[in-house]
């Protein structure tokens, strides 16, 4: 895990060396072991490292080979690397380090872009090419690791994280209005290449691009998700698929626990969590260290599930560490939260990811976390609806966007309607080849682009603000490929994630699995009040953020006059939505 950066110029110009020693000074928490910049003419490349896979000098980055002339910046993890030096040692490629990225600067002279596909893993690279003067930058499957672009007439721009090149400087910082109505529409959810600024796209998960010396590019997408059972799985009976779901999670797990001794666990109390537990155990795991998190009570609503987490700390009798978070500390703590979101993310869960990663930094440098789950085994209230539903794109929004296109209207100044571009994604979404029911298509979006835009993007936005590396076993890409050729018939019963559930009773207590389903709560963001609703209240009234002219002043007055009356469908304060777009305009300085 680390920070990449890097510019390509186009004009003749030389690479602007100052420039990008922002950018990768400003990724600091996602690699505070090492920092390297090289550059060559119209060329640089800096780095940021976390020290995992290899503790070696010889790993550094950037890395060059001037034998095989590439230069590499790499941010992830290549579970399956041993597995490939093996291959490229046989047809004669000799290695000078010991880790993963090496095997991919090699791996990519001997296949190019196809070493993609031989990948386990979850990685965002640029590779500049010295004899062609091509850059080539990819990324992984389900975008587990974020790879922002800025680009002009003049030359690219490239980082780990939207504040990085924000940093950089030169930068149209001004909002797009096709981002602002997915964001405040479709939970926060800004599907790539958008982001909320108009300067700065994402690559999208899956795809990689090469560009040469005047700006030509080439972008191709490498991985798509299909769905529906291959013809030699039709006939499959329920206890097949459980097996194959259950060896498929031990083999990811396992691949995620190479070269982390101290390994950690985000045990939340749910299925998912207490799983990876139970497997890491089955691995031979031992000194096992787990981490939950727990809030106030707020409403009559509780915010913690601490009887669970503690129920499976004790069965595997691990390293528990239980941390409770008082309001005050949470109002204290979401600043810094803001700061570290390369992206405005509403999710209440954003700080409780934050705080939570602040105590795991102190114990270990890897954890391994249960999202994706949900996405891809049909966990949510809202699967059984679209399956059901005569209409699912309806039945879909419906369940899941904050605002109909009526309210969207209401909520910002006209300058910024145009038209219901999220209800558009949606529907353009549900009728692409691939998926053939409305549930798999619901869970192709959830996937592929809800997944990747929220709660993957949460887990290494916070987790790296502490030097922490994130690994997510449900989101090895032959897991979530095994799933999405699972009939609907064997996901949905039992509120969802039926086959993983009745494959984790040969693992985990039934006490956890047959638990009401739970989320991690934090209530005092979901119905503000006192200080918190104090601050939200300044945000949204003050002079910059009038002056920003977003917000409707009338439809922030109804809002700020009782927050809990509005409440989206997803469970999510309206109120704190349009807060935290301006508090992220200010933690960013746009």
């Amino acid at each position: 895990m680390c920070g990449l950066a890097g510019e390509f110029r186009f004009d003749g110009q030389l690479a602007d060396l100052t420039a990008l020693a922002r950018m990768t000074g400003q990724m600091v928490s996602r690699g505070p072991d090492a920092a390297g910049i090289w550059s060559t003419g119209p060329v640089a490349l800096g780095h940021r490292r976390l020290k995992i896979m290899d503790l070696a000098e010889a790993s550094g980055q950037p890395m060059t080979d001037p034998q095989l002339g590439l230069s590499l910046v790499f941010n992830g993890a290549i579970y399956n690397y041993p597995a490939l030096r093996g291959e490229l040692e046989i047809m004669g490629y000799r290695f000078f380090s010991d880790g993963d990225t090496e095997v991919v600067l090699k791996a990519y002279h001997a296949w190019g872009e196809k070493m993609l596909e031989r990948f386990n893993g979850m990685f965002a690279l640029a590779i500049w090419e010295r004899d062609t003067q091509r850059l080539f930058l990819a990324r992984d499957r389900l975008g587990i690791k974020p790879l922002y672009l800025s680009e002009t007439s003049q030359r690219l721009r490239f980082a780990s994280s939207l504040p990085a090149l924000v940093r950089g400087g030169d930068l149209d910082t001004s909002i797009n209005p096709v981002a602002l109505n997915h964001y405040l529409s479709f939970h926060s959810v800004v599907p790539a290449p958008l982001t909320v600024l108009n300067g700065v796209q994402k690559l999208p998960p899956g795809h990689w691009l090469r560009i040469d010396a005047q700006g030509q590019r080439e972008q191709q997408c490498w991985w798509t998700l299909e769905y529906g059972a291959r013809a030699d799985e039709r006939e499959l009976p329920f206890e097949a698929w459980q097996d194959r779901v259950l060896d498929s999670l031990c083999a990811a797990v396992k691949r995620r626990n190479l070269a982390a001794v101290d390994v950690g666990v985000l045990l939340s109390g749910g299925v998912d969590s207490s799983l990876l537990v139970g497997l890491l155990h089955e691995a031979g795991a031992r000194d096992l260290q787990t981490f939950s998190i727990g809030f106030a009570d707020v409403n009559g609503e509780a915010g913690n599930e601490f009887r669970y987490s503690d129920l499976i700390a004790e069965h595997y009798a691990t390293d528990h560490h239980q941390l409770m978070i008082p309001e005050q500390e949470i109002l204290s703590g979401l600043p810094d939260a803001l700061t570290a979101m390369s992206e405005p993310m509403v999710s209440h869960d954003c700080i409780a990811f934050y705080l939570l990663s602040r105590e795991v930094s102190k114990h270990c440098r890897v954890v391994q976390s249960g999202q994706g789950a949900d996405e891809i085994f049909a966990g949510y209230h809202w699967y059984p609806q679209v399956d059901q539903a005569a209409d699912p794109v309806a039945a879909y929004q419906q369940a899941f966007m904050d605002r109909d296109f009526n309210e969207y209207r209401d909520t910002v100044q006209p300058a910024w309607v145009q038209q219901d571009h999220a209800g558009d994604f949606i529907r353009d979404h549900f009728a692409r080849p691939g998926a053939a029911q409305g549930l798999d298509k619901a869970l192709r979006l959830d996937s592929t682009v809800m997944l990747v835009e929220d709660p993957v993007k949460r887990v290494d936005n916070m987790t790296m603000a502490w030097g922490l590396e994130a690994r997510v076993p449900f989101l090895d890409h032959e897991l979530v490929e095994l799933a999405a050729r699972i009939p609907g018939r064997f996901k949905l019963p039992g509120d969802g994630k039926y086959v993983l559930k009745e494959a984790a009773r040969k693992i985990i207590p039934a006490a956890v699995i047959d638990r009401p389903k739970g989320y991690f709560p934090v209530p005092g963001l979901k119905y503000l009040q006192g200080s918190t609703l104090d601050w939200v209240r300044d945000s949204l009234t003050n002079r910059r953020a009038r002056e920003r002219g977003l917000f409707n002043e009338a439809y922030i007055d109804t809002l700020l006059r009782n927050p809990m009356d509005h409440i989206t469908p997803l469970r999510g304060s309206k109120l704190w939505q349009l807060a935290v777009l301006d508090l992220w305009l200010d933690a960013q300085g746009v």
